[in-house]
């Protein structure tokens, strides 16, 4: 009963799914509804778990934008830590320094070395009173007179220091005519004269410093002035602050009207009244020697006091004044026998040295008896220009003498 009731209950719903469907009922028609909604299940099923996993790709993006922030807030604290750094570099740049400090040094000892390296050359003339084996021999100057020397033309043929002449050179140091070296201080800003003979005077204008360490001057020679006959020449150094060794620094006057000189080695100058007297150059400046052929020869040098000889000594020499002064070199070819003065009175036959031989260097006192009023005053007590020669004897063949300034400041030293 339960059963029959079922299939009509089946066969009703068929009769009426069926026209909805568009079809007409048939015995087979029944059959094939059924297997359309078994495979229309799966689909579903099968198509509704892609779109999932199409869905699921999204969120993995969103965790690789997470990244990125972090990275954007950890750039700040690097920055935030970066400001230390620049304090090393700061720092740093302080060694450098130091190091570029030492390199300057070297230059400013670099420029001594070049004068060593160019000594002044010196040679012999073709004159006749020349050694004929000596003409025209040429040389350079000892190293430790590299611009202050002259050739000796004579005997030797080899050059020959100004200071180590007869003379007067640096602080002044002289040598005498009896060949013995000694020192004359003399006072700064004072004349003295330096030989005197009846028709011949020389004096020296004495320049200096005054040493806080010592009771005396440091002196040197700044000039000269020459007196013969009725004419006198003079020949000085010229004060000034910076050295040039390419500059000339004398000044040269005949009879008050001044000597102009070519700056070139061997120019000469030759007065119209006196033939036998000349001026040359010894070097293109700086250099010259006087000569009264038959009389005197005398070689003036202009120097400076170094800012090295002025440290090592405590000359205290500033850049204000280099101290420039001559270093003198003297040839007498005849004198009397009554010749006096600083270097004249060591020529005279009775003359009698009394320095003390133990003494490093020997210093001659007396600066009164020397001293005149005047650069080319004749007034010194000891003089004897003007005197005439009487029946005083005639000395010739005499040596050389160089007077000189020291470098260990004692004073002017002259010898033979």
């Amino acid at each position: 009963m339960a059963q029959s009731h079922l299939a009509l209950l089946v066969t009703a719903l068929v009769l009426t799914v069926a026209p909805a469907l568009g079809g007409t009922p048939s015995g087979h028609i029944p059959a094939s509804p059924p297997p359309p909604p078994k495979h229309s299940p799966p689909p579903p099923p099968h198509y509704s778990p892609p779109p999932p996993p199409k869905h699921s790709p999204p969120p993995p993006p969103p965790p690789k934008h997470s990244p990125p922030p972090p990275p954007k807030h950890s750039p700040p604290p690097p920055p935030k830590h970066s400001p230390p750094p620049p304090p090393p570099p700061k720092h740093s740049p302080p060694p450098p320094p130091k190091q570029s400090t030492p390199p300057p040094p070297p230059p400013k000892h670099s420029p001594p070395p070049p004068p060593p390296t160019k000594p002044k050359q010196v040679k012999c003339s073709y004159d006749n009173d020349v050694n004929p084996y000596c003409r025209g021999v040429q040389a350079y100057c000892p190293a430790k007179c590299p611009q202050s020397c002259t050739m000796d033309c004579k005997s030797t043929c080899k050059p020959v220091c100004v200071c180590d002449k007869p003379g007067a050179c640096g602080d002044p140091r002289f040598i005498g005519g009896d060949g013995n070296s000694f020192y004359f201080h003399g006072h700064r800003d004072r004349d003295f004269c330096i030989v005197s003979d009846s028709d011949l005077h020389i004096n020296a204008h004495f320049i200096g410093k005054r040493s806080p360490t010592m009771t005396r001057d440091f002196t040197w020679i700044q000039a000269i002035a020459v007196l013969f006959g009725e004419h006198h020449f003079y020949v000085g150094a010229r004060k000034t602050s910076t050295w040039d060794d390419e500059r000339d620094h004398l000044q040269i006057s005949f009879d008050g009207e001044h000597v102009h000189l070519p700056e070139a080695d061997g120019a000469e100058w030759k007065s119209l009244y006196m033939p036998a007297l000349k001026i040359s150059r010894t070097k293109a400046v700086n250099t010259v020697m006087l000569e009264l052929k038959g009389r005197f020869k005398i070689i003036a040098n202009a120097v400076p006091i170094t800012k090295e000889d002025s440290r090592i000594h405590n000359y205290g020499v500033t850049s204000e004044d280099c101290m420039a002064h001559l270093d003198l070199a003297f040839k007498f070819d005849v004198l009397t026998s009554d010749v006096h003065g600083v270097v004249g009175q060591t020529y005279r036959p009775d003359y009698v040295n009394k320095f003390d031989v133990q003494a490093k260097m020997p210093v001659l006192g007396g600066a009164r008896n020397f001293s005149t009023s005047s650069l080319f005053a004749t007034d010194c007590a000891v003089a004897r220009f003007g005197r005439g020669d009487g029946d005083k004897e005639l000395i010739s063949n005499l040596a050389d003498v160089k007077c000189a300034s020291g470098m260990d400041g004692p004073g002017v030293i002259c010898k033979k």
